[in-house]
């Protein structure tokens, strides 16, 4: 049970973004924005040819090529991480790469990603987007953490000793 874990994140994730862009594709038209809290959060349907940011838009090969890397990665880091017992990044990056899995159905079957989340004058961002950012940032207070606790137990190794 405990391995099904990841594969549920991820169809949860993927399909929770799913639902939200088509949604928002049978219900708007492109540049439509639904105000939710005034300027500052509204609903705002954009199609994104580019990556974050908008980086290479446009560029179909740079951005699935892109996406791409970043599942490899995410899934190599998933199992080394599994394999040295570790359960909380491997959980965080299956957020990351499933988010960007999302992402690619979206580039793959429609020629864009499906943004609608507009914060401010903040890019436009979708469900998908959150996980990314999220499981990467927590990924690396994760991997600071972890890194934190292998140095104190190499300093209690040697007797408390910073080696001066």
């Amino acid at each position: 049970m405990k391995k099904l874990i990841y594969p549920l994140a991820a169809a949860l994730v993927i399909a929770l973004d799913q639902l939200t862009k088509y949604a928002v594709r049978e219900t708007m038209q492109p540049g439509d924005r639904i105000p939710i809290l005034g300027n500052w959060l509204s609903i705002y349907y954009v199609q994104n040819t580019g990556t974050a940011f908008s980086m290479f838009a446009g560029n179909k090969l740079v951005t699935v090529v892109f996406t791409s890397v970043l599942i490899v990665v995410c899934l190599v880091f998933i199992i080394s991480e599994l394999r040295a017992g570790r359960r909380l990044v491997p959980l965080l990056l299956t957020f990351v790469a499933a988010g960007g899995i999302s992402n690619m159905i979206d580039r793959l079957s429609l020629g864009f990603v499906t943004d609608m989340i507009s914060c401010w004058s903040f890019a436009v961002f979708n469900v998908a987007d959150i996980f990314i950012t999220c499981g990467c940032i927590l990924t690396m207070l994760a991997m600071l953490a972890l890194m934190r606790e292998e140095d104190k137990k190499k300093d209690s190794g040697n007797g408390g000793s910073d080696g001066r």
